[in-house]
């Protein structure tokens, strides 16, 4: 059966964090933090999901932004606050993504955003990146009340698009994240942008490139 509905996650998979470091660097004197910051959001969305936190992504961003700036003795004013996270709206995309978005929808696979980010947030950031064009349904997991990988988030996106776990693919460059896909009986696939190993622990996909451009065409392969 041929699995025309292919997720892609956005922060990172899609949008291009590195972005956001200039701005980090400025506040913190210090570039890898945001890298930090990043970590310790997942780290605090994962606590929140075993402990049954109701929140928000966003929250649980200026949260750490504020905690990282207090554990390096660094005060963040509120100007900077503001210019960190409204950056994380108007991330550009990596340069493989539309040529690879544009290449699996014209191989008849519909695409759907799929993000631990609000709806508002994730819309916003399609838009601003010039992405709206490439992905047919954007869905985030705030109903839910909880985060990326519950399995809760990828029933729900099933339920959602009205399909069977197994006829979905998720794209992601997070192995927790593919991981927590393929947990509940979805497919997946793992770019790797960092270069970092894959959890040697985690389900690993059937599909693994480091462009968005070898995942497309392996997928386009795999799903015929």
């Amino acid at each position: 059966m041929k699995r025309h509905i292919i997720l892609f996650d956005i922060n990172e998979t899609v949008l291009n964090l590195s972005a956001l470091k200039p701005k980090f660097k400025v506040t913190f004197g210090d570039e890898s933090v945001m890298a930090t910051w990043f970590s310790m959001l997942l780290h605090s969305s994962t606590v929140c999901i075993m402990t049954n936190v109701k929140t928000d992504f966003a929250t649980l961003a200026g949260t750490m932004l504020e905690s990282i700036a207090a554990r390096l003795g660094v005060e963040l004013s509120q100007t900077a606050r503001d210019d960190i996270l409204s950056g994380f709206a108007n991330l550009p995309p990596h340069n493989d993504i539309k040529p690879a978005l544009a290449q699996l929808k014209s191989a008849g696979f519909r695409t759907v955003a799929f993000s631990n980010s609000s709806l508002n947030l994730i819309s916003t950031q399609i838009t601003n990146a010039g992405l709206m064009e490439y992905f047919d349904d954007i869905i985030s997991v705030e109903e839910t009340g909880s985060f990326k990988p519950d399995a809760t988030v990828y029933k729900f996106a099933a339920k959602k698009l009205k399909q069977p776990l197994e006829s979905l693919r998720l794209v992601a460059t997070h192995d927790w994240d593919t991981h927590g896909a393929l947990s509940v009986g979805m497919r997946a696939a793992y770019i790797n942008r960092s270069g970092a190993i894959y959890h040697p622990l985690y389900r690993r996909p059937d599909i693994c490139a480091t462009t968005m451009e070898d995942i497309v065409k392996l997928i386009i392969e795999k799903d015929d």
